[in-house]
């Protein structure tokens, strides 16, 4: 299954004292949609405290306590990993015409945990369970493909014949013939995975399980082909 979206020129090339052949030129893209077969999971803890140390170290508790509940749902250790950890200050508020240099009331404590899954079914599990734990963050949902290479082949392939049969169409409404491939062109090959936005602001409890469905992955791909052509 594939979209369209084709440009298509006709040009004759012109050199002054130089006898070029006339060429069609032709762009072909296509889409190609899989379904995913991995997702990154993005779970977050934010800890508040008057002390620096302490807003850490609350944080600290809760991401390891994250790590051993979602390995519990079976996920290794391996595919689990912290990805962000930040300290920032929290400033008091200030009037617009106020002179006073800004003055540290606390500290936010933020730990980010990337979860890579390969079993889908688990994602709302892993969710649910990282939330439980004491998450107060969901940061969102990627999927993906392990191998994207039979996919990015696929793309190429029908962007190419689909070059080539705009290409015949052209030649016949303009009655020439195609004769050769002059030149051919990647013109890239991009993959679209589908993801759940982060849910604003925090979650702090769950009411029901985690329904997620991945959806599928567009893959899209772009060639430019140079025939050469002759009157018919």
């Amino acid at each position: 299954m594939h979209a369209i979206s084709t440009l298509l020129l006709f040009m004759f090339w012109q050199i002054p004292g130089v006898s070029t052949p006339p060429v069609l030129l032709v762009t072909g893209n296509s889409q190609v949609f899989v379904t995913p077969d991995q997702a990154t999971v993005r779970l977050g803890i934010v800890r508040q405290s008057a002390n620096a140390q302490t807003a850490q170290e609350q944080a600290n508790v809760v991401a390891q306590e994250i790590l051993n509940t979602i390995a519990k749902v079976g996920v290794p250790p391996s595919q689990i990993q912290t990805t962000r950890l930040v300290l920032t200050p929290v400033y008091a508020p200030r009037s617009p015409d106020s002179r006073d240099a800004p003055r540290i009331v606390a500290y936010n404590a933020t730990n980010s945990v990337s979860v890579r899954l390969e079993n889908l079914s688990v994602i709302g599990p892993v969710i649910d369970a990282g939330l439980k734990a004491g998450a107060n963050q969901l940061e969102g949902v990627q999927f993906g493909l392990r191998n994207d290479l039979p996919s990015r082949q696929q793309a190429l392939k029908q962007a190419v014949e689909e070059a080539r049969s705009k290409a015949q169409t052209m030649a016949d409404a303009l009655r020439v013939n195609l004769v050769e491939v002059l030149e051919a062109s990647e013109g890239g090959v991009s993959i679209v995975g589908d993801s759940i936005e982060p849910l604003a602001g925090r979650v702090m409890a769950l009411t029901a399980e985690t329904p997620v469905s991945p959806g599928q992955i567009r893959v899209n791909a772009n060639v430019t082909i140079r025939y050469r052509i002759t009157p018919k």
